[in-house]
């Protein structure tokens, strides 16, 4: 006999959408308050087609909410040289005020330089040493746009998140570490699970929060979740099953019924990431126009 399937699933598309509606009306505030409009610059270097999806998407929605958007196509045999060059200019321009380059980069540039580079202010993907230092010691930092979407979908879902257990799986840079970080700050008891980790399903069973980002296409299974736990699958893998192509999330969602709420893949936390990186564009156009935009309500 089969066990209903009764968990909530969180819609990440809608609640996306709804954030895009108040980023777009705060940008109009914005704009006939300073006579200024909002704007994000985003550089690809190379062919790789998801990342030029990702770019046109981001192009997108920018324009959507009413911001400037600013998009680089650069061949891939950019030197380091050149692509430091641009983003030097891309710092002093006035009329930036988010710059992100799409990751991955061709082998021969160093990635962690090039996120260096950016202006930790204009640093929308929150990826910069400084953004990573200041979250991590609980000062105003531009986020990562992941797990700054998984959040907000969880306090949604959950309200106060205080004195909950949270897991995270995956200790990742971009997602996994600063999850742990942005939970702890929200007063969860925070552990981080990952590849060494010795008994990951029993540790996984202890949540109240589960956050999955490995990569790993149905990793957590049914019996890995508490019940009533509430679960973010911020994994999105594409596996050939009988015979026809899918994409799945980290975690085996028809195993997940008992769960209180379960993003579901596609349509959970993929919408928001693009979501949060406008919300953190709008957030460092105020915090770099203090004086003019001190009255306005945050979008997020």
């Amino acid at each position: 006999m089969n066990t209903p399937f009764l968990a909530e699933r969180i819609d990440g598309k809608g609640f996306a959408a709804d954030l895009v509606e108040r980023l777009a009306d705060d940008v109009r505030d914005l704009q006939a308050r300073t006579g200024i409009t909002p704007g994000l610059a985003v550089v690809l270097v190379g062919e790789d087609p998801a990342s030029a999806v990702y770019v046109s998407a981001k192009h997108r929605q920018t324009l959507a909410v009413g911001m400037q958007s600013f998009v680089h196509r650069l061949p891939a045999s950019t030197s380091q040289a050149e692509l430091m060059d641009l983003l030097a200019q891309l710092n002093a321009a006035s009329e930036v005020n988010g710059i992100l380059v799409q990751l991955p980069l061709p082998a021969h540039l160093d990635s962690n330089a090039v996120i260096n580079a950016i202006d930790p202010d204009k640093d929308v993907d929150g990826f910069h040493i400084l953004n990573a230092g200041r979250l991590a010691t609980g000062q105003d930092a531009l986020v990562p746009c992941t797990p700054l979407g998984c959040l907000l979908m969880l306090k949604d879902r959950l309200g106060s998140l205080s004195g909950l257990n949270a897991v995270v799986v995956g200790k990742s840079n971009i997602v996994g570490k600063p999850m742990a970080q942005l939970l702890m700050a929200e007063n969860c008891t925070v552990a981080v699970a990952h590849s060494k980790t010795r008994d990951v399903p029993a540790l996984c069973r202890s949540a109240d929060i589960l956050v999955v980002a490995v990569g790993r296409p149905e990793l957590v299974k049914g019996d890995w979740i508490k019940p009533g736990a509430v679960v973010i699958d911020v994994g999105i893998n594409r596996i050939e099953r009988d015979g026809r192509s899918r994409i799945v999330g980290d975690v085996a969602f028809a195993e997940a019924g008992h769960a209180a709420a379960i993003t579901p893949v596609p349509g959970g936390v993929g919408p928001m990431t693009i979501a949060c990186l406008l919300a953190n564009t709008v957030t460092a156009f105020k915090r770099q126009h203090p004086l003019v935009t001190q009255p306005a309500a945050a979008a997020v």
